[in-house]
């Protein structure tokens, strides 16, 4: 028993030994010798935006935005998406869902909004305000209004990073505006300035209900199924096109709109997972340098991975709400999940590795808190890019802080040339 006692004071010992430092020894620390040193850290904190600041007032209304609403900023940072109806008030107009952005250089981003709403009756909208530009402030510096006619529910804002020319592509849903004008569902190219309209790939028919779309037995090109995200392949030729919510079929064009092939079936079983190959509502898609293609499959909780091909690899089951995917030029593969209000990083044999980001839409929110994250994108210099998809939606910028650790940041998306 003895020996057990000596060699447990041994051991208590060892671990309290003093060692050289030239630290400055804890003041609470009665012994008399510095103790091994501690890493330095900050106090106090939460890590709400990860290795990024963001800063307080960079998403900011439109000039025909209401400035004083009855129970609301108008600001469009502020208040709980889906606000009820409160009544007969006069209009306070706000940002719908933003749901998408291309970052075109740290000076220029294109967003993608459902219009405005009024905050103060329930959340009726005016068909203005779908696509914008913004300045590294968040100043709007463009509106598209010219091409308003064209959106009803424009989705995602996509740049080719193998296109010298950088023209703009924009995925549109379709509905029926406030007025009655009926939206198709289309694939817009416009020009990088946005004044052109270079072509469009329409649906010759309105939107139909998801219980109208399936049960079409066949299916052309453009009868699109709520068309939801797109990708484009390093060949810098064509692109992939995610058709969508309610079929489920992985397209591929030409950048010149030219249909070449598909693959991908709908999923109808009820429950979560489904037969490889069949998805139900694709949302995500991305290639990484191998040419493998992942596809965000939402309501089934997966990421299924395919041949450049179209053949089934894989799955990554346990992925809740993947909305988007975004690879870097160090395969990261980066997954939005909106449910969980994150940014999921994951190598390419889908081990997850790190996360952040926060819900920010409780105690009046805080400067960087995620509302149902949309799209994720990344600028020339680092600077990160959100949509939340909540209403009044709102767009985030992302600044890498100094001293960041790399292996948490977000790199440029492969083909953009550059890696972190």
């Amino acid at each position: 028993m003895r020996r057990l006692a000596q060699s447990a004071l041994l051991l208590t010992t060892v671990c309290w030994l003093p060692v050289a430092t030239s630290a400055a020894a804890d003041p609470f620390d009665e012994s008399g010798g510095a103790l091994a040193p501690v890493q330095a850290l900050a106090k106090g904190g939460s890590d709400a935006t990860g290795q990024y600041t963001h800063p307080a007032d960079y998403w900011k209304p439109a000039r025909d935005h209401t400035a004083d609403c009855p129970g609301g900023s108008g600001d469009g940072g502020g208040g709980s998406g889906g606000a009820a109806a409160q009544g007969n008030r006069p209009p306070c107009w706000v940002w719908g869902e933003v749901s998408g952005m291309a970052a075109d250089g740290p000076n220029r981003t294109i967003w993608a909004v459902w219009g405005d709403r009024d905050q103060a009756n329930g959340g009726a909208g005016r068909p203005r305000n779908y696509v914008i530009e913004t300045d590294a402030s968040g100043n709007i510096i463009k509106n598209w209004s010219r091409w308003d006619t064209l959106f009803h529910s424009p989705h995602q804002v996509y740049i080719s990073p193998y296109d010298p020319e950088r023209a703009i592509y924009i995925v549109e849903r379709g509905g029926t505006q406030p007025g009655g004008r009926v939206v198709h569902e289309a694939i817009y190219k416009f020009s990088n300035d946005g004044e052109t309209l270079i072509w469009a790939l329409q649906d010759p028919a309105p939107k139909m209900s998801t219980q109208e779309q399936r049960a079409m037995t066949t299916l052309r090109p453009t009868d699109f199924g709520d068309p939801s995200v797109m990708t484009f392949l390093p060949d810098g030729r064509h692109f992939l096109l995610a058709d969508g919510y309610m079929n489920g079929r992985v397209q591929t064009w030409t950048v010149d709109g030219e249909w070449v092939r598909e693959f991908g079936e709908i999923d109808r079983t009820p429950e979560v997972g489904g037969a490889p190959g069949a998805f139900d509502l694709m949302h995500g898609i991305a290639v990484d340098r191998a040419g493998r293609i992942y596809v965000g499959d939402r309501r089934n909780a997966r990421i299924q991975v395919f041949t450049p091909a179209g053949q089934f690899i894989e799955e990554w089951p346990d992925v809740i709400d993947p909305v988007g995917i975004y690879i870097t030029g160090n395969d990261d593969v980066w997954v939005v999940s909106a449910a969980l209000n994150r940014l999921l990083k994951y190598n390419t044999q889908g081990h997850l590795l790190y996360h952040w980001g926060t819900h920010g839409r409780t105690a009046e929110g805080f400067p960087g808190g995620f509302a149902r994250p949309h799209q994720v994108d990344v600028d020339s210099e680092g600077n990160v890019y959100v949509a939340s998809w909540d209403w009044p939606g709102m767009g985030h910028r992302f600044t890498p802080k100094p001293g960041a650790d790399p292996s948490k940041l977000i790199g440029p998306k492969l083909g953009s040339g550059t890696t972190h």
